[in-house]
């Protein structure tokens, strides 16, 4: 069985938008996400782009976007503010590095978030730690 579907088959949303899964209550998951050799690791416009379609893949609201790009040669940082949380982006082009963090709460599948930007950037190495935020029980 591959992630999306354990996902989708072991998780419900309570009332307040926090997660069960498996008997645990918690606000959601957390990915940090290393990746390099990327693509468009200067590239604020698609890096925008996406980081909004990702944020839809999952299911989603975004609420605002916002990007810097620190200058010819330098990486860009950018966040994508979400009614669900964030997705963010921090590239160093000089060591082909990015570093993503999705947080998604409520009704929404960050692991097609996480597939996107994957498949999107393609990176030749991923280094991944899943985290359950506010963990009640």
């Amino acid at each position: 069985m591959d992630l999306d579907s354990k996902y989708l088959k072991n998780t419900h949303i309570a009332s307040d938008h926090f997660v069960v899964e498996d008997g645990k209550i918690f606000a959601g998951h957390h990915y940090l996400i290393d990746m390099w050799d990327c693509l468009y690791l200067e590239d604020e416009n698609k890096v925008k782009d996406l980081l909004k379609r990702a944020a839809e893949e999952a299911g989603a609201s975004v609420l605002q976007i916002n990007i810097h790009h620190f200058g010819e040669g330098q990486g860009v940082s950018g966040v994508a503010i979400l009614a669900e949380s964030h997705i963010s982006i921090h590239t160093w082009p000089e060591r082909n590095f990015a570093a993503f963090d999705i947080f998604m709460c409520g009704n929404t599948n960050p692991e097609l978030s996480l597939n996107f930007l994957k498949k999107k950037f393609k990176p030749s190495k991923v280094e991944i730690k899943r985290l359950k935020r506010g963990l009640i029980n």
